[in-house]
């Protein structure tokens, strides 16, 4: 749905903004030329725009239009259309995305036709319910077989008796009746009345409901015997136990085009609606505990929650009635209800029990009007908008609201209901609260969407549309941690050890509703600070054929809960409570047990703390597992085997060391803190004919997006030569390949001066002198082992390695001065200027940009480097740049909406993954707005220069606040298919994990997505991973591990000798086959400890050529009659595979049958 109407929207969008504003149009003019026939002057304008019109391959494409097509003035339709978009909607391309969703969710003519004929049927079948004999409650040997009551019958001993009859009538009701009804979803609701089956005093003891509960099956039994429905099926009201319903789906192909659902509601006006109190009671005690007689002096407690469900059955209709009245002369209210029914369901808010439903959101749109903060000349924009911002501003928890009207001295006041329930919204009869199953963090959540919807609309920058409305927010994607009870039933035994009888009695024995808010306000007591949001998923509404016992409250699946972290507090290691003496220590000790202890602190305070494990910052992100198992063991007798915490499973990949215990931050930190110290020792030497100007780093470990970040390498002079002259190291011959030692690229500035030549290659000379005069100065002034060379200076400092290349900030103008044969100078790009610029401009930027994004956001390298793992993992780490990952990684914290920034790695790479899936590279530019230095007017220029030029662009396009028109990083790749896999790989990545993060009873094995498959390659190159110098950095840790000439950490050892620097066999190898056979096939490999090269031959190659001396190499002569052509001799390239590589390659295995060997 998104990217078909998203095509759609693209076609008429810059249309539609011409007639809002002629004069921008008129900066895209070309010169008045000739007449029409030809050229002079007075002819037409003729000017070029960039429309979007969709061709055949679906890129946006720039048309001209004639200067009659351009000016010809607006009908009255036009003008009052853009009248109309001026006031209601916050643009003419909003306008259109708002019409397109609501034609996509709107039912059709002939759904409707569907719907109508299927209530017609029902209604018509009902009328001929057979009446039956009258029994006790007790007595059910009258249900027919075949058919089981929806309703657990605990206890099954009640007063009263019952018989079938027809119905007094059958009603629609709900969204269809109103208009609001939309898809995908389409259910019809129909409200059944009862016939004289009721007492006056079935309130009590769940009479009623078992009355209800009867019937609905005496209903089903006699719909069964009909074939005009293709499936029967009970269900809960949004997960209500005491309120089934009927499901019933049409014959044929539309079964599953629409749901009618059946509400058995009693006669109105039956029951005293001030019986239904919040404050009275109507379950007594020794009923519901099965006790022969009550016991004295005992108060029974009040029952809001059971008294909230009767009389939602019994206003069925009058809120149908009170809801038509509202839309009546509104055509905007069935528009907005529809767009926030859109809402709340990509949010996974809007079914379940406690949810906010798309009835009450037709009730709060309504409350809205009655208060005059809508009116109904509204759009379904502004309905939205306003809807958002009342729940973003108003707290319905501590502030409820009414629909209630007079001065009914039997209404409850506001006041009571907020004693009774969590959240409150009282119904236009004054007695119904509608938000009665929510729970108090169900609604901070939705208050919390609220906000972030709102900050979303008010960005200029931002499309909002899209972010807000068409993109799915699944728990596992929108929170940063989440834990599961898969073992609901624990909760029985929290609610024994919170003493909860009163709620049971109130949730009819549903120990998951009675419990959770409870343990919802547990945990948020415990985790505080360390959490902006706490939220839980709804539990579903199961579905059951009518032939099955209804499903108990243990069976209906997981209990899922959400962590939004605040990264300021949630690593904090110390809890500090309350002062030892003061009145809240011992509220503070009865909430930790053992864990809290008095501790003295700097200020000399001596207070209440507790401190949990942390060393690393690994394990401090995992700080809130350890307070929520812990408060559930001591306060909900929940055992810590029972919750599983999924807040770090993904963090597995990119741990460092051998014991695990850290995912390497605190070895990027000592890297940065090393180049540090460097820097300042450059920026001070003494002795230079020119100073320093600027010290940058050039390297993704100074970025902290390193997978596996340098470690200082002390080495093991038994596995190496010296050579004395240099003072470096040699590996010996017959011993593994040492261990890789990475250069950290450093870029050091020289101040300008009029000594500096003119001439390309004499700049360089003067830097390679530089570099000479670099080393020596350092290793006089510190005692630092330098290696110059001539283009830079490798620099060994604290067992780390940094290169350091020297830049002069006029050598890329001298690169781009070409003279013409006339003698003038100009300035061209070339490939050698651009290498240049790369390496001295837009690495250095990126470097000290995402520096700075990782001192706001703390996980972003964490995020990053497992983005750069996957792409690793599956061999396209060649297609697809560092700097290009780092940017889809940065753009998930500067651009996050609809979510927040992520807090955790785990969920930045599940939203990394779903940015690749999701993104429409071929019509859209990826936008990074670095330290927001783009504004809303530059984004648009990128956008519409973007979709003029697409084809001259790469496949990937990513423009950065230095970088606007050529995505440099993405210049090289990846290409269109490269591009392809890539989002095909992260579709089914997505899909594994979201499905093992969110079902704990899937096997949890995350690599299982890090596993490239190689069925689609044609040559698999097996290396030997004892010349592989990261093999320990595979991503199945490897049973062998080599000594690769590196001491532990800690041990005593020399380091005055250059270690061996940025020697990977592997990466020598592969630029070595693709030299030689470029042409020919693709060469793929996992940089991080890969142990296989994957070749696909490339299809063009291998069509006969004509024979020419120039192009023989690798090919065979094939002479064909009178012609000679040439063919790849795909067994001398096997050989030469091997050749290249001897001493590396293990084995080449031919794994295709399409190629003759």
């Amino acid at each position: 749905m998104k990217m078909k109407m998203k095509r759609k929207v693209q076609e008429t969008a810059v249309m539609e903004m011409e007639k809002e504003n002629e004069e921008e149009l008129s900066d895209l003019s070309e010169e008045e030329d000739g007449d029409e026939g030809g050229g002079g002057p007075g002819g037409p304008l003729k000017r070029s725009r960039v429309q979007g019109k969709s061709l055949g391959d679906g890129v946006l494409k720039p048309v001209k239009l004639t200067k009659q097509e351009l000016y010809k003035p607006p009908t009255n339709e036009e003008l009052n259309r853009l009248q109309e978009t001026e006031s209601l909607f916050h643009s003419s391309l909003l306008r259109m995305q708002m019409e397109e969703l609501l034609k996509e969710v709107t039912l059709s003519e002939r759904r409707r036709k569907t719907i109508d004929s299927l209530v017609q049927e029902v209604t018509s079948l009902l009328a001929s319910v057979p009446e039956t004999t009258d029994t006790e409650l007790s007595d059910q040997a009258w249900v027919p077989r075949g058919v089981k009551v929806p309703l657990l019958q605990v206890p099954y001993s009640v007063k009263g008796r019952f018989r079938m009859a027809p119905p007094l009538s059958v009603k629609l009701v709900g969204s269809y009746p109103l208009g609001t009804c939309s898809k995908p979803d389409v259910n019809v609701d129909l409200a059944v009345t009862m016939p004289a089956v009721l007492h006056p005093k079935d309130y009590l003891n769940q009479r009623y409901h078992r009355k209800r509960a009867l019937y609905l099956t005496g209903l089903a039994h006699h719909l069964s015997s009909s074939h005009a429905f293709g499936s029967l099926r009970f269900t809960y009201h949004h997960g209500n136990h005491l309120r089934p319903l009927l499901l019933l789906t049409p014959q044929g192909k539309e079964e599953r085009s629409v749901t009618l659902r059946l509400h058995v509601c009693p006669p109105a006006g039956f029951f005293k609606p001030s019986r239904f109190h919040p404050r009275k009671n109507n379950v007594r005690t020794a009923w519901f505990l099965g006790q022969e007689t009550p016991q004295q002096d005992i108060s029974e407690p009040p029952t809001p929650h059971y008294n909230n469900s009767v009389l939602s059955d019994m206003l069925l209709e009058s809120h149908k009635s009170f809801l038509s009245a509202s839309a009546a002369d509104f055509p905007g209210f069935r528009e907005g209800v529809a767009v926030i029914k859109v809402w709340l369901r990509q949010r996974e808010l809007h079914q379940g029990y406690g949810c906010f439903s798309g009835f009450l959101a037709s009730m709060l749109v309504a409350y809205l009007l009655s208060k005059h903060k809508i009116n109904s000349m509204m759009s379904a924009y502004q309905v939205l908008r306003n809807v958002l911002q009342f729940l973003a501003t108003t707290d319905l928890t501590e502030s409820g609201i009414t629909l209630a009207k007079g001065t009914d001295s039997t209404v409850p006041a506001l006041s009571e209901f907020h004693d009774a329930f969590q959240v409150v919204f009282v119904d236009p009869s004054g007695h119904v609260n509608l938000c009665g199953d929510m729970t108090a963090s169900k609604y901070r959540q939705v208050q919390h969407e609220a906000r972030l919807s709102m900050q979303v609309w008010d960005n200029p920058k931002l499309d909002g549309f899209h972010a807000l409305l068409m993109t799915p927010k699944p728990l596992v994607r929108t929170f940063d941690h989440i834990f599961h009870l898969p073992a609901v039933v624990k909760l029985q035994a929290a609610c024994k050890k919170m003493e909860l009888l009163s709620e049971l009695m109130d949730h009819a024995g549903n120990y998951v509703a009675a419990a959770l808010p409870f343990i919802m306000s547990l945990l948020q007591r415990g985790l505080g600070d360390r959490v902006r949001l706490l939220a839980h998923s709804l539990p579903q509404s199961p579905e059951w054929t009518i032939d099955s016992e209804p499903p108990k409250h243990k069976d209906k699946g997981l209990l899922s809960f959400g962590l939004l972290l605040n990264p300021e507090f949630s690593t904090n290691t110390l809890e500090r409570g309350p002062p030892a003496d003061s009145a809240q220590a011992l509220e503070f000790r009865k909430l930790w047990g053992e864990r809290a202890e008095l501790r003295r602190f700097q200020d000399g305070s001596i207070c209440e703390a507790v401190v949990w494990q942390g060393g690393s910052a690994f394990q401090k992100r995992l700080i809130p597992e350890q307070i929520i198992k812990h408060l559930l063991q001591l306060h909900a007798n929940i055992p810590e085997s029972s919750v599983r915490y999924v807040g770090a499973l993904l963090d597995e990949v990119i741990k460092v060391g051998r014991e695990g215990g850290s995912t390497g931050e605190e070895a990027s930190v000592q890297v940065i803190q090393s180049y540090d110290d460097l820097s300042r020792k450059l920026w001070n030497l003494d002795g230079l004919p020119l100073t320093v100007t600027s010290v940058q780093g050039a390297h993704p470990a100074l970025r902290y997006t390193q997978v596996f970040p340098p470690v200082p390498m002390k080495p093991d002079y038994s596995f190496f030569r010296v050579e004395k002259s240099h003072r470096s190291l040699l590996p010996l011959e017959g011993k593994p390949c040492p261990a890789y030692v990475p250069a950290i690229k450093v870029i050091c500035h020289m101040e300008g001066s009029g000594k500096w030549p003119q001439d390309r290659e004499a700049i360089r000379h003067i830097k390679a002198a530089f570099h000479i005069r670099l080393g020596e100065l350092l290793g006089q002034q510190h005692r630092l082992i330098c290696r110059p060379a001539p283009t830079h200076l490798d620099v060994y400092k604290d067992g780390l390695v940094f290169r350091v290349q020297v830049a002069y900030h006029r050598e890329l103008q001298i690169l781009r001065e070409t003279v013409t044969p006339e003698g003038m100078v100009r300035y061209r790009d070339n490939e050698e200027a651009l290498r240049l610029e790369l390496e001295t401009v837009h690495r250095p930027y990126l470097t000290s940009t995402l520096h700075g994004l990782q001192q706001q956001h703390s996980v972003f390298g964490a995020t990053a480097r497992l983005a750069k793992r996957w792409v690793g993992a599956h061999l396209l780490s060649a297609s697809l740049s560092e700097e290009s990952v780092d940017l889809l990684a940065a753009s998930l914290f500067l651009q996050p909406a609809p979510h927040t920034a992520p807090s955790s790695p785990q969920v930045g790479f599940l939203r990394f993954l779903h940015l690749l899936v999701s993104f429409d590279w071929r019509n859209d530019p990826l936008i990074v707005n670095l330290n927001g230095d783009i504004t809303a007017t530059e984004i648009t220029e990128i956008r519409n220069d973007f979709i003029a030029s697409r084809s001259s662009l790469p496949a990937m396009f990513i423009a950065t606040p230095k970088d606007k028109k050529n995505s440099v990083w993405t210049k090289e790749g990846p290409s269109v298919q490269i591009l392809q896999r890539l989002i095909v790989l992260a579709a089914e990545s997505l899909r594994v994990l979201e499905t093992q993060l969110t079902d704990p009873t899937q096997p949890q094995d995350v690599k299982m997505v890090l596993r490239p498959p190689l069925d689609i390659y044609d040559v698999l190159i097996h290396l030997n991973p004892k010349q592989v110098p990261l093999h320990a950095q595979a991503v199945d840790t490897p049973r062998i591990v080599f000594s690769r000439g590196a001491l532990p950490s800690g041990a005593a050892g020399g380091s005055g000798n250059m270690p061996v620097v940025d020697f990977n066999p592997v990466a020598c190898y592969l630029s070595e086959l693709r030299d030689a056979f470029e042409e020919l096939a693709l060469f793929f490999c996992d940089p991080f400890g890969g142990t296989v090269i994957a070749v696909l031959w490339k299809p063009q190659a291998f069509a006969p050529q004509p024979f020419r001396t120039a192009h023989v190499k690798a090919r065979l002569v094939q002479v064909k009659g009178s012609e000679a052509q040439t063919v790849p001799n795909v067994e001398a390239i096997l050989e030469d595979f091997e050749t290249l590589g001897a001493g590396l390659v293990r084995e080449v295995e031919v794994r295709s049958e399409r190629w003759t060997v």
